[in-house]
């Protein structure tokens, strides 16, 4: 199982960003997508879930309105657009999987795989 998060970058507050995790090894479908973010000296925390159907997702209160997650099963991809962003939105993004079908959680346990992160920094 590999999932592979990119996007990160630098932006100025009120910017915008896309996120993309790539997913392989496991059946797409059947998986549970969730984008979780760590800041400097804080605990990792769940941003958005996607299950199978992104009508059900999840999203901390954080970020509702601002985020959108979405899901691509051509590519085999989660998408995380962030929008209106803040300088506390600041932090390492991680994807992570979970088999299931029709459920999410912003819960780190519930999770069973990890990709590596991708910085976000807004910033003027």
């Amino acid at each position: 199982v590999q999932l592979q998060a990119s996007g990160g970058g630098l932006v100025q507050p009120g910017g915008s960003l896309r996120l993309s995790c790539a997913a392989s090894g496991f059946t797409f479908d059947y998986n549970a997508i969730g984008w979780f973010r760590q800041a400097p000296g804080k605990e990792r925390e769940g941003v958005a879930c996607a299950p199978n159907s992104v009508a059900n997702a999840l999203y901390a209160d954080s970020v509702k309105g601002r985020f959108t997650i979405s899901r691509d099963k051509s590519k085999k991809s989660v998408y995380l657009q962030m929008n209106t962003l803040k300088p506390e939105d600041t932090a390492i993004y991680y994807c992570a999987a979970h088999q299931t079908f029709g459920s999410c959680s912003l819960r780190r346990e519930w999770f069973d795989y990890w990709g590596q992160g991708t910085q976000v920094t807004v910033s003027s």
